[in-house]
């Protein structure tokens, strides 16, 4: 096994070796495979966050979060919110919400989030 991993990050890209581990962690905070959701049913997913941006609409600002686990990306979705203070790019997550489809992208909008500082979190 330890021979394994050490061919392993001689041999694989640095990008793969992440996606790996990322999905090794999500597994490990029992939470389901973003790409084995299903829709409309309360769900926990655990991941990274890829990406941050906040969005105008008519009725206030959105802050939009992309979530990757190693297995797919869900996008959350946080109404009236230009900022959330400890959620940027690089941080993990745990996402508990109900996901739905909105054209190509997964979302959960308003979900109940925990921020992972290092290791899991139960």
């Amino acid at each position: 096994m330890a021979l394994k991993r050490m061919f392993d990050r001689l041999t694989k890209p640095v990008e793969e070796l992440d996606r790996v581990a990322l999905a090794e962690w999500s597994e490990d905070a029992r939470a389901v495979a973003i790409d084995r959701i299903e829709l409309r049913r309360p769900v926990l997913v655990a991941g990274e966050i890829s990406s941050v941006r906040i969005v105008p609409r008519p009725t206030g600002s959105a802050l939009e979060i992309t979530v990757r686990d190693g297995h797919g990306a869900i996008t959350a979705v946080f109404l009236g919110r230009g900022t959330i203070p400890g959620l940027t790019t690089g941080r993990r997550v745990l996402l508990e919400g109900v996901p739905f489809h909105q054209g190509v992208r997964t979302i959960m909008m308003n979900p109940v989030y925990r921020i992972v500082a290092h290791g899991l979190s139960a």
